[in-house]
């Protein structure tokens, strides 16, 4: 049975050991963007020994290229991207302290296995309503690689922003309890 829940990030290793695939969750407080390019350049400054343009220790990143806003408003259309992406790349930020990652999507065991070893959490966000997620973001500001366009590291400030536990602390896999529960035996 899922529950619901209403978090402030940062994120703890408590917080996120009580979350469970298939889990509700209406996050509020600082999350950043980051897609690819941006998180190649992440690891690269882990690899070089330079700080993260923003403290890793219990974030939450959002795998988005949000478009430009309307006047007067935050930011555009915030939907999630695919987030295998970011595969080669989330095993290491988890480690050094990330808690949370929301895109849409499968990820593979790389992830799967540094969200158990390091109590993190993948967060899915609905493709396609990224008009109504944009407006739960109250504010939005680009603070790494500008010229990265929409996919740019920006600070976004949140209120209620909804996402469902995909992979938990645990190894479950919403993406495969729901298949089996319509599998023919």
């Amino acid at each position: 049975m899922s529950k619901t829940y209403h978090l402030t990030t940062p994120l703890s290793d408590e917080t996120v050991s009580e979350l469970h695939s298939g889990d509700i969750v209406y996050l509020s407080g600082t999350v950043y963007t980051a897609r690819d390019a941006a998180h190649k350049r992440l690891v690269d400054l882990l690899d070089e020994g330079k700080e993260l343009p923003f403290d890793i220790k219990g974030a939450v990143i959002y795998f988005v290229g949000p478009t430009p806003p309307k006047p007067g408003d935050p930011i555009g259309s915030a939907g999630p991207t695919t987030s295998y992406r970011m595969d080669s790349y989330s095993p290491r930020l988890i480690a050094e302290g990330l808690k949370g990652m929301i895109g849409k999507g499968k990820r593979n065991k790389d992830v799967t296995d540094a969200c158990q070893e390091h109590k993190a959490v993948y967060f899915g966000a609905t493709g396609g309503a990224g008009a109504l997620l944009g407006k739960q973001i109250k504010s939005a500001e680009v603070i790494a690689y500008e010229e990265l366009g929409p996919e740019a590291v920006r600070k976004l400030e949140v209120v209620d922003f909804p996402v469902t536990v995909v992979n938990d602390t645990y190894g479950a896999d919403l993406y495969k309890i729901g298949r089996a529960q319509y599998e023919v035996k």
